[in-house]
């Protein structure tokens, strides 16, 4: 499964929504998106979004769509 994950790129500041930054990451669950983005980054994790059908289709139309690899 594909999951977009929305993520601060530090855990220093508080959240705001103008640096929210987006990734894109395959794994079998949520559980393990998160733990693969928190065991090989700083980032501070906001959201884990699980992408199927026509999400999956308009994120890969219609934003920088790339797949992150740990």
């Amino acid at each position: 499964m594909i999951y977009k994950v929305f993520y601060q790129e530090t855990k220093e500041r508080n959240p705001k929504r103008e640096q929210t930054h987006v990734l894109y990451i395959e794994a079998d669950s949520a559980v393990d998106a998160r733990q693969l983005v928190e065991d090989n980054t700083p980032y501070n994790i906001e959201l884990v979004y699980e992408l199927d059908g026509n999400h999956l289709e308009y994120e890969k139309e219609n934003a920088d769509f790339q797949l992150t690899e740990f």
